[in-house]
């Protein structure tokens, strides 16, 4: 009998681009590497306000570094990553509470589906420049991810529950306590140690961590099935 798996928690909001790249990296490795994967939807904005951080496109420079910076880690990473036209209003305006509400829903009741539910979300928002704070737009998600309706439309119904916004909170503010100023970060726990790391670029040194062999963002394994 083998190593027990080295549990892994992704904490990410499908608003964030960078927390899609992370996810579906570690997606890749959790048959790889030795580790139990453990998502953690959460809330960047509740994130962003208790660490007095600001999202970095909110700086000019930063947005069209950011811009061409996105575009070739989508080449890289092999996902079909893209800004929304209209960015501001999607990541200032309409945000992603309900759809965060809605992960969380879904990690509560149904959580095998929940790397699904949230890759649609992701494609959606960040693939086709498509609405995720509409019900509607949430419903399609799930259902395209292999969600029946009634399903569906029963987590949508929960999601102003006082037990869906709790553990949103809940998850939103461990991710604070580990040390979280934005998202993805990923919080290892190794032989009675914790460590964050921040980003979708410390996979290198998370495979250092876990004594593992790092074998780019797309391992031999899945570019054969890519």
């Amino acid at each position: 009998m083998g190593p027990l798996p080295r549990t892994l928690e992704l904490f990410y909001d499908v608003l964030s681009p960078y927390s899609w790249l992370g996810f579906e990296v570690l997606c890749r490795y959790k048959n790889i590497w030795n580790i139990n994967l453990q998502l953690r939807p959460s809330l960047i904005g509740g994130i962003m306000k208790d660490s007095g951080n600001q999202p970095p496109a909110l700086l000019p420079r930063k947005a069209q570094y950011m811009r061409n910076d996105i575009r070739l880690l989508g080449q890289h990473v092999q996902i079909p990553v893209q800004f929304p036209k209209d960015f501001f209003s999607v990541i200032l305006e309409k945000g992603s509470l309900s759809a965060m509400r809605f992960l969380t829903a879904v990690s509560m009741e149904h959580p095998e589906m929940l790397e699904k539910v949230s890759r649609e979300l992701w494609m959606r928002v960040w693939s086709r420049d498509e609405d995720i704070s509409e019900p509607q737009s949430i419903l399609a998600a799930a259902e395209k991810a292999g969600m029946s309706t009634e399903q569906a439309r029963g987590l949508l119904e929960k999601i102003s529950t006082p037990d869906v916004k709790n553990k949103l909170k809940e998850t939103t503010e461990a991710a604070c306590k580990y040390g979280a100023f934005g998202l993805p970060i990923t919080v290892a726990h190794l032989d009675g140690q914790t460590h964050m790391l921040f980003g979708s670029d410390r996979m290198e040194l998370l495979a250092h961590l876990l004594g593992e062999k790092w074998m780019g963002p797309v391992p031999p394994a899945i570019n054969a099935r890519l």
